[in-house]
């Protein structure tokens, strides 16, 4: 497993710009750039080709037990793989151990799992804030 995420972590350069909701592992992996979302289909589809049953993870990754850093916590994607009768969790964007996955849900891939869906149009038309302070 750790060749799997050694090779999407050198492959794949991370970014926010180079996200897209129609992005496939192929396209990924062929652009060599992507989101965490990438990183974990990249490496599901790699598990499936090795006949490892793997999972799709999303939810928030903390910043426990790393040195401060100035944006603050976000969504994220990893995945499980099955091995020795057990789930284990991998992060191929970070590549290292982290504490605090904070798991919101499990699927086949990202589509299972949407943080939110939208049906019909969904173009934002304006807001408003509502606050107590002074």
């Amino acid at each position: 497993m750790q060749a799997v995420c050694d090779f999407v972590h050198n492959h794949i350069q991370f970014g926010y710009q180079f996200a897209r909701p129609t992005k496939t592992a192929f396209e990924a992996f062929q652009e060599r750039n992507g989101v965490c979302r990438d990183f974990a289909h990249l490496a599901v589809t790699l598990c499936r080709c090795l006949n490892i049953p793997a999972r799709y993870c999303t939810g928030y990754l903390g910043d426990i037990g790393i040195p401060p850093v100035e944006s603050p916590m976000d969504f994220a994607g990893w995945f499980e793989a099955y091995l020795g009768g057990a789930w284990h969790l991998f992060d191929p964007r970070n590549n290292v151990p982290r504490i605090g996955h904070v798991l919101i849900a499990r699927g086949r891939d990202a589509a299972d799992v949407a943080i939110t869906t939208t049906f019909g149009p969904n173009t934002l038309l304006g807001f408003r804030v509502w606050t107590d302070e002074v």
